[in-house]
């Protein structure tokens, strides 16, 4: 196993753009609260899908987003092993 590219500005625009298509399913449940997560990547951005509730009456919510920088650096930081990776610096 090779080292982890660094996480540079270009570097995850290269690993967004060669993973066109990638999913990836989350589940967090705790008291009081349960949320799924899609994340999927396409058009070279991080999309993310976030469903779930709380134990507030109405309280279901159903919302998708685009990922900004900062969740996008995570979800590599933390997937990255799932990734394509090749030819990155």
């Amino acid at each position: 196993m090779g080292s982890r590219p660094r996480l540079t500005k270009s570097n995850i625009q290269k690993i967004l753009d060669k993973n066109e298509g990638f999913e990836k399913w989350t589940h967090n449940s705790q008291k009081n609260f349960c949320e799924d997560r899609k994340y999927s990547i396409h058009g070279g951005k991080l999309h993310i899908r976030a469903t779930g509730d709380t134990s507030c009456s109405d309280s279901d919510y159903d919302d998708e987003f685009i990922a900004d920088s900062d969740q996008v650096h995570r979800f590599l930081y933390n997937y990255l092993d799932e990734l394509e990776t090749d030819d990155l610096d």
